[in-house]
């Protein structure tokens, strides 16, 4: 069987293969469908089958891991970027190319367990797109609205580009609606994301917007996940930094995951501390302990996360309850 490791940019596949054991010289394939089709006869020349090692870079690597995972004689893993990362630092990878990189790849397929990824469905995909660009969307009217009140404070100097302004506004909050309302049919018409959507939305703090949010990047994940990884993909994982007798800070989150996740369950915590008494219940304990109010709110987060796993995997509707169990007063 052939190893391949492969960078992926937004334009080239850098390549590294071992066939038969004997590492190969680096080949360059275009990161376009001829490319991929191009790599996957390279790859499995002969008749030969392969893995592939690459690591996730968004839109840069979706597209090139889906070929793959269609091509019958190939299996593909798609690493964390992190974890290429720290790999390469423990194997003392000297510098940082192309090159390099993928032969770091290589070197993580050959030494580390292998895990086939999983390619969502094309429905969870284009579900997931469409909550991303809702997000673009909202960024960028929010930075209207901002440059429209900047606008207006100037009187009549501002006057023409205030009308413009708002006329973009305008037109972003359709442009938004008219997303929104295409990806909630999406969801409808796919029994288990829309089963799935019905039991986020029952959770304090977690309406429409968010829930939509939610769908796209948590069903995109293999159903075999557990909790904890859930928690680590999402980058919400507190990591130790302790060393020896004089280092002990305080645990941080790694923030080495999915920020889409991250961005989702802020505002849904914000809201749950505020309305629900269980959630407001587990974050005031918190704050009794010494945390910092921020400290306090990601605590949160990571628990909603946590509970939302819950709520799917059993079928189950918010319970205030099982988030955080108030003490019993006398």
């Amino acid at each position: 069987m052939n190893l391949i490791g492969v960078d992926v940019d937004s334009v080239w596949l850098v390549c590294r293969i071992s066939r038969r054991g004997v590492v190969q010289p680096i080949v360059k394939f275009a990161n376009t469908a001829v490319g991929h089709r191009k790599f996957i006869v390279w790859a499995t020349r002969r008749g030969q089958s392969a893995r592939v090692c690459l690591e996730a870079t968004g839109v840069y690597s979706q597209a090139f891991a889906l070929e793959l995972s269609r091509a019958p004689d190939l299996e593909v893993m798609v690493a964390n970027p992190k974890a290429i990362h720290q790999f390469g630092q423990a194997t003392l990878a000297r510098g940082k190319t192309d090159a390099m990189d993928a032969d770091v790849m290589l070197e993580y397929l050959v030494r580390m367990p292998f895990k086939a990824w999983q390619p969502p469905s094309d429905e969870v995909l284009e579900i997931q797109a469409l909550s991303r660009r809702l997000l673009q969307l909202t960024t960028e009217r929010t930075r209207e609205k901002n440059r429209l009140h900047a606008a207006q404070r100037r009187g009549s100097i501002g006057r023409v580009i205030a009308h413009d302004i708002a006329l973009n506004v305008r037109h972003l909050e359709r442009r938004l609606e008219s997303l929104r309302t295409e990806t909630l049919t999406l969801i409808r018409a796919v029994p288990e994301l829309a089963h799935g959507y019905q039991r986020i939305v029952s959770a304090t703090g977690f309406g429409p917007h968010t829930a939509i949010k939610l769908i796209g990047e948590l069903m995109a994940l293999p159903a075999d996940m557990l909790a904890a990884q859930w928690v680590a993909h999402a980058g919400l994982d507190p990591r130790p930094r302790e060393s020896g007798t004089s280092l002990h800070k305080p645990r941080r989150i790694s923030k080495a995951g999915n920020r889409y996740l991250r961005e989702a369950l802020y505002m849904p915590a914000l809201v749950a501390i505020k309305n629900d008494p269980n959630v407001k219940g587990f974050y005031d304990k918190l704050i009794a302990a010494g945390k910092k109010p921020m400290q306090a709110i990601v605590a949160v987060m990571r628990k909603l996360l946590l509970a939302i796993w819950g709520m799917l995997k059993n079928d189950q509707n918010w319970n205030g309850e099982k988030f955080y169990r108030l003490p019993k007063t006398a």
